[in-house]
């Protein structure tokens, strides 16, 4: 179960409100799009981390919320982008975040933030959340992957960290 509902049909919700990491950044206004599209061009895969990933895109997925005013984002969408053209792994993207700052209970405008910023519970940006396909939550990277760790290999460990991916096991 995923947020009390079946996740086939969450999956398939949450890829009808979502695009994909690389629609999102095309699709991004100037200049938050070079911004994007620089870091995507500078950055390189580490091979091995792209290796074990690949052999687990059938069992993961992952969502993230990004706004492209976010200097965070703007550093880590792009890996994640990277990743799923070299892959196959499923990310998809909640954009356009922004703050309400006329609103002191809500973090965020709704809209043009989508409603699932509170399901998420975001309140800061890139919320990047790592699934089991059966539902299971195997970790969250907010704002950045822990120092000394790049987004690919903290991804992995928090795969790794899931084990078998059985829902209800740690």
């Amino acid at each position: 179960m995923f947020f009390g509902v079946d996740l086939r049909k969450t999956l398939k919700e949450l890829m009808r409100r979502t695009v994909s990491a690389k629609d999102y950044i095309m699709h991004m206004n100037e200049p938050f799009r070079d911004r994007f599209m620089a870091r995507m061009k500078d950055y390189s895969l580490k091979g091995d981390i792209v290796e074990e990933l690949k052999k687990r895109v059938d069992e993961i997925f992952v969502v993230v919320f990004s706004a492209e005013w976010c200097k965070d984002c703007a550093a880590n969408v792009p890996v994640l982008a990277l990743l799923a053209d070299k892959t196959g792994l499923k990310v998809r993207v909640f954009g356009g975040l922004q703050k309400d700052p006329l609103n002191p209970k809500e973090k965020w405008r709704i809209p043009p933030s989508p409603p699932e910023v509170r399901e998420f519970k975001v309140e800061r940006t890139p919320h990047v959340v790592i699934f089991h396909t059966n539902g299971r939550e195997l970790g969250k990277i907010i704002e950045n992957p822990a120092p000394n760790r790049t987004m690919e290999e903290e991804i992995l460990q928090l795969v790794r960290q899931g084990k078998s991916g059985r829902a209800g096991e740690n």
